[in-house]
């Protein structure tokens, strides 16, 4: 068996969700950067960035889960469109930690946190790559 030096293949990461968000932004290396500030993200893997400093995989942890972006590639008929009709959707144990951290990176509050008719607390927000976030803190039993 060949070791991975010798056929030039890095072994992939796991993927920790089993329907995970493959989205494209408008700067995918600052996106990731900018998601481990906001949403304490951790790298698990990026396809390095090519001529146009565009690249085409990323791979992050966000709260036990896998995010996968990527840019846009017009050029192989896939472009970038703004995003809408989606958010990604974080369920936290401790929002304000949360929350406030992701406030301090640069988010945009589209709905500060409130206690909702379900009984969770719950606010949305939007990065600066133009997606959309939600925040969910579970009502405590009892």
């Amino acid at each position: 068996m060949e070791s991975e030096m010798q056929t030039g293949q890095m072994a992939m990461p796991p993927v920790k969700n089993g329907l995970l968000p493959y989205i494209t932004v408008d700067g995918a290396l600052k996106a990731a950067e900018f998601y481990k500030k906001a949403f304490g993200a951790e790298q698990a893997f990026v396809v390095p960035p090519d001529g146009n400093g565009r690249t085409m995989h990323v791979h992050l942890y966000i709260n036990g889960s896998s995010l996968m972006l990527s840019d846009a590639y017009p050029e192989h008929g896939h472009p970038f469109r703004p995003h809408q009709g989606f958010s990604l959707q974080l369920v936290v144990d401790d929002i304000d930690l949360w929350w406030d951290r992701a406030v301090k990176a640069g988010v945009e509050v589209v709905m500060p946190v409130e206690r909702m008719f379900w009984g969770d607390r719950y606010g949305q927000l939007r990065d600066p790559f133009g997606v959309s976030w939600a925040m969910n803190e579970p009502a405590k039993a009892g």
